[in-house]
């Protein structure tokens, strides 16, 4: 049993958090405020190859290990959780999907410029009737002739905002519910496509949340993804490395609280004393750095089965594994963040000290990409099985 960074992943880390800290860090208030992740950062994110980590060179990416994907994810999210599930939902969602299911054409056409960040991916699942239950989507595709046509709308698309490639989950036949469902690869700038609106949260508010509608839009057959009756499959598959970037994001989102508490409590005087020679203070800071390091381990661990699923891996592990570090990691943030706040007492409140945005930021990463009762179902599932 190894714990160790290879050489590589170190310098991932490395690389990654020095762009984190000179580049991202500065302005991650302004991109809060802005609701708007600059240009430069994504070109400079692009430059390092953190919108392919995993995927192989000949389609465009880094062809590093997925571990080095979690790694970066968690460094990027240290700072700015908003840029961190840009990369997230952009690789595991979108660049993902395509990449394990994608015949070869596809790949060229669509997984190169995503992996190589000219563009930026999402999936298009949740539905206002379709959020936990995702079989139950209603937008629907029908075949004709060269095309299938598809109506409907979907919501809560991370990234749709930029509307350039997205995975299109639909219904041919809704009373079959998971089995009647397909994906496809869908150019959101296609005739039909129309973005509503962007969301106006309450936290990641630098990252596109977005609403859709489709009114009959073509989409080409060679777009479909996999086989027909498919994406449910699809969905659900891209969905479990997705935990694994969220537990990522939620990770990193903690150990920034927790840093920006433990400076504050070195710094901090009240009554003669620095706040980090209170007991009180001390065992907060000691609660917060075992979660974080409890959270860590099952994060690597879920990333490194990922990596090893052909070398004998269990695919059942990463199951289990992704939906524990998913609830517990998301747990951890909103919990991290909270304490952290409390340590800056009245100063945690305000924008300037960065605790407040990183609050906000925590409480999605335990709902979005499945809800942490629904990771709990997951969990007791594979453990009765």
């Amino acid at each position: 049993m190894n714990f160790q960074l290879t050489d590589e992943e170190k310098m991932v880390q490395d690389t990654v958090r020095s762009f984190a800290q000179k580049e991202l860090k500065p302005i991650a208030a302004d991109i809060d405020k802005n609701h708007k992740i600059p240009d430069s950062i994504i070109k400079g994110l692009a430059e390092l190859g953190l919108f392919g980590v995993y995927i192989p060179q000949e389609y465009g990416g880094a062809g590093l290990s997925f571990l080095s994907y979690a790694i970066t994810v968690e460094e990027i999210s240290k700072v700015c959780a908003s840029t961190g599930v840009l990369i997230s939902a952009h690789t595991s969602l979108c660049a993902n999907s395509i990449y394990e299911f994608g015949t070869k054409e596809q790949k060229e056409k669509y997984l190169v410029p995503l992996a190589s960040g000219q563009k930026i991916g999402c999936i298009l699942l949740t539905e206002p009737e379709a959020g936990s239950d995702a079989a139950n989507v209603s937008t629907t595709v029908k075949k004709e002739g060269d095309y299938y046509v598809s109506n409907g709308n979907k919501i809560f698309v991370t990234n749709g905002g930029y509307r350039d490639f997205g995975i299109l989950i639909a219904t041919h036949d809704k009373s079959l519910r998971h089995k009647g469902i397909d994906a496809f690869i869908l150019d959101l700038k296609s005739e039909g496509v129309e973005l509503q609106r962007n969301e106006d949260k309450m936290g990641i508010r630098g990252t596109y949340t977005s609403v859709f509608s489709l009114e009959n839009v073509k989409i080409p057959k060679e777009n479909l993804l996999g086989k027909e009756s498919e994406g449910f499959k699809i969905a659900m598959d891209c969905l479990d490395g997705g935990r694994i970037g969220i537990a990522s994001q939620a990770l990193g989102i903690a150990e920034g609280a927790y840093e920006k508490a433990l400076e504050y409590a070195k710094e901090r005087k009240q009554f003669g004393k620095t706040l980090s020679e209170f007991q009180a203070i001390q065992f907060k800071l000691a609660d917060m750095a075992m979660h974080i390091e409890a959270a860590k381990l099952l994060v690597y661990e879920s990333a490194w089965i990922k990596d090893n699923l052909k070398n004998g891996a269990s695919y059942n592990d990463l199951i289990i594994k992704s939906s524990m570090a998913k609830a517990y990691a998301s747990e951890t943030a909103t919990y991290v963040t909270k304490e952290a706040l409390q340590i800056h007492g009245g100063y945690g409140y305000i924008a300037e000290y960065e605790i407040e945005r990183m609050y906000r930021d925590a409480k999605i990463t335990e709902i979005y990409e499945g809800t942490n009762e629904v990771q709990r179902i997951v969990i007791s599932k594979m453990l009765l099985k």
